[in-house]
């Protein structure tokens, strides 16, 4: 079966024409698109590009499947009426990913959709660590919870690093770091999302490119109350204008704050609290877990930073990890690596991400599923 994963975002489309069960690829690329209005032909470039090879299902990325979708879906109207129901809890990729939906559906009538949400993986976390501290009938009612997102990525990376382990998920371990423009770090216990650094949106947690992460929510309102801003200006400024673009008034990209490092305290400082802030979960998640067994990274910045791997790990000795710098340094380009110190009790994988694998697995097992239900 050739499945045709499409991973989007805002503004680009990340497509793999993927053969199951073998995960051989037979096309990929990157599209960009005009967000809702040039949904239609960017699908129709990629859906060229893997015409040849032939397409007999495609999978959706969507962000965020709140409540309604704990697991991939196939979809027909009543899911895309559903999923319509949640835009408002992802306005940047949501509206963006149901416009390709329409695009593809249109293109390939004759194939199955399905799809895969990024809050599916973490619909395991429990209770205790998803719920705010609000009243009961509040968090019921609307069903305020922290759903948490890159599921797709922290499900890939994770199972990978178990197979590069050689263990089994009963009984481990594993802290997953996505990083990149978005990032978010991953409790993974038995083998299932236990914790997440994001939240009821992708807002929450780590710093970001544009993005504040953790804010006191005081804060807010006191804005809003002494600066006089509204609420699209105070949503503006956490998501467009903070992160490392605001701390450094020079960039959200790392690798441009990395070349300013000796000549701009404020790159400086910027990337000294990013890497604060992922070592403060890391060492959470430890405590919570009782210990933790191997962590990975990924992303664009986790994958291709080793100066920011270095920042963060450095003082986590005592929980068992130490990193090659050596190892570390050659580890860009490379699909997985253990940048470990020889010795050290915690391995440390760089692992590159595989979002569009994990979405044509999901394709499979629900198409399967829907074959094996009984028929009414």
């Amino acid at each position: 079966m050739n499945v045709l994963a499409l991973n989007a975002g805002s503004s680009s489309i990340k497509y793999q024409l993927v053969s199951m069960p073998d995960a051989g690829v037979l096309a990929k690329g990157n599209v960009e698109h005009a967000g809702i209005d040039g949904a239609a032909e960017a699908t129709g470039k990629i859906v060229d590009a893997c015409r040849e090879p032939g397409i007999d299902a495609v999978g959706h990325r969507i962000v965020h499947g709140g409540a309604e979708f704990q697991e991939p879906a196939l979809i027909d109207r009543e899911v895309v009426s559903r999923l319509r129901t949640l835009e408002a809890l992802d306005p940047l990729h949501n509206p963006v990913q149901l416009a390709l939906i329409d695009a593809a559906s249109k293109r390939l009538p004759n194939v199955p959709h399905v799809a895969a949400f990024d809050t599916a993986f973490h619909r395991t976390i429990p209770d205790v660590a998803a719920l705010y501290a609000l009243p009961h009938d509040v968090n019921t009612r609307l069903k305020l919870r922290r759903y948490g997102f890159h599921g797709l990525s922290h499900s890939y990376v994770s199972r990978t690093l178990l197979e590069l382990l050689g263990r089994s998920p009963e009984g481990s371990r594993l802290i997953t770091c996505h990083l990149g423009n978005g990032a978010s770090v991953c409790a993974v216990k038995n083998g299932v999302s236990v914790d997440t650094s994001m939240g009821l949106t992708p807002l929450e947690g780590l710093v970001m490119g544009t993005r504040s992460g953790d804010v006191d929510p005081g804060l807010i309102l006191y804005l809003m109350r002494e600066q006089k801003l509204t609420v699209a200006e105070v949503d503006n400024l956490l998501n467009n204008k903070s992160g490392l673009l605001g701390l450094s008034g020079l960039s959200a990209d790392v690798r441009t704050l990395t070349q300013a490092l000796r000549t701009n305290p404020q790159a400086a400082l910027a990337l000294d609290i990013f890497a604060y802030r992922v070592r403060k979960y890391i060492g959470a998640y430890a405590a919570a877990m009782g210990g933790v067994d191997a962590i990975a990274f990924t992303g664009g910045i986790g994958e291709h930073s080793p100066e920011m791997r270095s920042r963060i790990c450095e003082g986590l000795g005592f929980l068992g990890i130490d990193v090659d710098s050596a190892v570390n340094r050659g580890a860009d380009g490379k699909s997985s690596v253990d940048i470990g110190m020889a010795g050290s009790s915690v391995p440390v994988w760089v692992i590159a991400t595989n979002e569009e694998l994990e979405i044509a697995r999901s394709v499979v097992s629900t198409m399967q599923a829907a074959k094996s239900a009984p028929s009414t």
